[in-house]
Order: structure tokens, then C-alpha cells, then sequence
């Protein structure tokens, strides 16, 4: 079999493949499509739902219900499970990996699947779905409907497990920073890493739920192995949304002792401005009203009148830095 290339996909038909039951499948164009019975295999088509072709085929030439095919072609998805009778409408979200995107940007992919074929639509690219057209290129790939769904939300979990990871080494590279001298611009990256978190979180909790929701259904085509495994990927988006709380929470920490730490750095500096002028404002007004040019200045006409005020100054110097210091102002 050719390798699939989503640059060459026919108006809007990404992917057309057909299981062989054993890991691998053939692909299969339009006309393979039109022709394709049960007996076949598992076919799974994944589309571009912007493409006019896929609009058509997937409004009119399903045999879907008109509820399911709105539900592919819908922009904005949340995830979740739907059961109509023995089939099976999900809606996921994988980190978007793509290059210029932010991971929390999380690219959505609605899949519905009845046991004899598996349809998928998306507008931007999802790594996850190459993977397992690499996997049945490769023949070890899924077999049936239900492997299929399984080893989708598993690989989606993986993806997600890795952007997670690299947040969480990004906000023990922050805290250690914060210990050795944090700056301001350091302020603003816990603020994304919060985002971050935040976002990620906003989608992975909902798809913990549509995974346990599929889990629980009782679909003819989803095995007892297929369930176990749902169940752990399931148990995995429990411990990374744990983990996503405790990042937001450690971000936040984190970015109140970097706030509390730059106050005191600010406090220092208009402390040590006040003691300055705390200082020089007695000088500074003795000085003043030494030299305003009226007559009768003392010492204005003799010729040690100059040094004696410098000592008067010195001496007032000093008066203040003893006091100060008595008072632990220093």
C-alpha cells in the first residue's frame, strides 16, 4: 500500500482505509468508497470537513442521521460521548503540535463509529491520526473498530503527556530562577505557563468523562479488552488533569514569591533613597538659608567663615548617622 500524504488528499478525503483484520489495511480513493460493502472490512474515512466533496458525501451519501453529520462538520466541539442505538458519536481534542501553534491550542477531531466503519473529520492537522495510519502500514495497527478508538485516545493521551511534561520542567526551571534572582519578565512567563495549564485542563477533564462515558456503553463492537483499556487511558487524563492543577497551583506560588520578592528589592531601594534624604535634607536646608544674598549672614566677612559652616555640616553629618544607627535605621 501506498503511503497516505495528507497534502494529496482528494477535496476534503484524507484517508480511506480499509482493515484487513490483522494490523494493516488498503487504501481506497472516491470510487473505492462508493463501492465498499461490510464484508470488506473496517473502513475508516477521515476527512477534512472545509472540503466540499467531504460537505457532500458526508450530508448526503453516509447514511448518516442528520444529527450525526452536523455533529462532524461542527467547528466548535467540546468533548463527549454520544450513543445512538449501536454507535457511537465522540468528540476529542488533541494538543496541537503543529508547527507555530501552542500545544494548548488543542486541535478537535469528532469521530463516529458503528463497528463496520469508523468516520472522522478535522480541520487542522492531528499528529495522532498519522501515527496510526503508520501503524497499519506497518501491520500492527488496529484490527477492528473498537481497537481503533482505543489506540485514537491513547495516542492522543501520549501527545497530551508530552506537552505536559515539558510544562512542568518549564515551571521547575522557573522556580529554581525565582530562588536565584527572579526578574520581571519571569512574571510574565509563569502567567502563560497558568494559561497553559489552565487551557489544557479546560479540555482534558471533559475527555476523561466522554472516554469513561464510551467505556460504560454497552456497544456490540467494543470488547471487554477494548473497555480495560479506555478505562486506563481514562485513569491516565485523571492523574495529568492532577498534574495540571498542581502546575497552575505551583505557577501561582511561585509567581506570588516572585511579586513579593520584587517588592522587597523595591522597598529596599526607596528605603535606602529615604535614609539619603533623610540625610541631606538638613543639609540641604542649611545650605539654602546660608545662601541667600541678604546682609547680616553670620560669617559672611571673615575669612574662616566658609570652613566653619563645612564643619557645622560635618558635624550635623555625623549627629545623623549616630541616631540613625542607635535606631537600627541603618
Amino acid at each position: 500500500m501506498t503511503r497516505p500524504d495528507e497534502a494529496a488528499e482528494q477535496d476534503g478525503l484524507i484517508y480511506a482505509l480499509v482493515l484487513d483484520g490483522a494490523g494493516g489495511a488498503r487504501q481506497l480513493t472516491w470510487d473505492g468508497v462508493a463501492t465498499w460493502s461490510p464484508g470488506d472490512g473496517v473502513l475508516w474515512l477521515h476527512f477534512d470537513y472545509t472540503g466540499e466533496a467531504a460537505r457532500e458525501w458526508l450530508l448526503g451519501k453516509a447514511g448518516l442521521d442528520e444529527i450525526v453529520s452536523e455533529a462532524l462538520l461542527s467547528p466548535e466541539t467540546r468533548p463527549r460521548t454520544t450513543v445512538i442505538e449501536d454507535s457511537a458519536l465522540l468528540a476529542l481534542r488533541g494538543v496541537n503540535l503543529n508547527p507555530g501553534s501552542d500545544p494548548e491550542d488543542m486541535v478537535s477531531i469528532r469521530v463516529w463509529m458503528d463497528g463496520n466503519r469508523v468516520i472522522s473529520s478535522r480541520n487542522r492537522r492531528l499528529l495522532s491520526a498519522g501515527d496510526i495510519v503508520q501503524s497499519l502500514l506497518a501491520g500492527r495497527g488496529p484490527s477492528t473498530a473498537g481497537e481503533f478508538i482505543v489506540e485514537l485516545a491513547d495516542r492522543l493521551t501520549e501527545r497530551a503527556e508530552e506537552t505536559i511534561t515539558d510544562i512542568e520542567e518549564q515551571v521547575d526551571e522557573m522556580e529554581a530562577d525565582v530562588v536565584t534572582g527572579g526578574t520581571r519578565e519571569l512574571r510574565s512567563a509563569l502567567s502563560e505557563t497558568r494559561r497553559e495549564a489552565i487551557m489544557l485542563r479546560r479540555y482534558l477533564a471533559p475527555q476523561r468523562e466522554a472516554i469513561l462515558r464510551l467505556a460504560s456503553e454497552k456497544l456490540t463492537w467494543l470488547d471487554e479488552h477494548d473497555r480495560m483499556h479506555l478505562r486506563e487511558v481514562a485513569d491516565k487524563l485523571i492523574r495529568y488533569v492532577e498534574e495540571l492543577d498542581s502546575i497552575r497551583d505551583r505557577a501561582s506560588v511561585t509567581q506570588e514569591e516572585l511579586v513579593g520578592k520584587l517588592s522587597e528589592q523595591l522597598n529596599s531601594r526607596m528605603y535606602v533613597l529615604s535614609i539619603l534624604t533623610a540625610i541631606f535634607l538638613p543639609l540641604g536646608f542649611m545650605t539654602g538659608l546660608l545662601g541667600v544674598n541678604l546682609g547680616g549672614l553670620p560669617g559672611a566677612n571673615s575669612e574662616w567663615g566658609f570652613g566653619a559652616f563645612i564643619l557645622v555640616l560635618i558635624a550635623v553629618l555625623l549627629v545623623q548617622i549616630w541616631l540613625f544607627k542607635k535606631n537600627k535605621w541603618l
